[in-house]
């Protein structure tokens, strides 16, 4: 069921930035993430937005870009995303241990 959710919000991105033109669909990256723990989101990157967009557990998060000593952190309302040098990412809400995730 979350994944045909998932499915749905990607359709309605999509939807949403083929109105929006082509240099916008071109310059943002949307990816699906499926993490070892079963749970899937999407995260969007805007070339002139420093955050990180999911779509995780049914509800939109804004994440803000955060110092990390290695690779790239985002966080914000008690999720972080992780993005480490080796191409490991990792995805840690409230409440749940941190779970490695992949591109699907």
């Amino acid at each position: 069921m979350k994944r045909y959710g998932n499915i749905v919000i990607g359709a309605a991105i999509a939807v949403f930035l083929i109105g929006l033109g082509p240099a916008v669909a071109q310059t943002t990256t949307f990816r699906n993430y499926h993490c070892a723990d079963g749970s899937e989101f999407i995260v969007g990157f805007y070339p002139y937005d420093s955050r990180a967009y999911l779509q995780i557990d049914g509800g939109p998060v804004m994440l803000r870009k955060r110092l990390a000593i290695s690779g790239t952190r985002y966080s914000g309302t008690g999720v972080t995303l992780r993005f480490d040098k080796a191409g490991h990412i990792t995805v840690k809400r409230p409440g749940r241990p941190a779970t490695a995730c992949d591109v699907i």
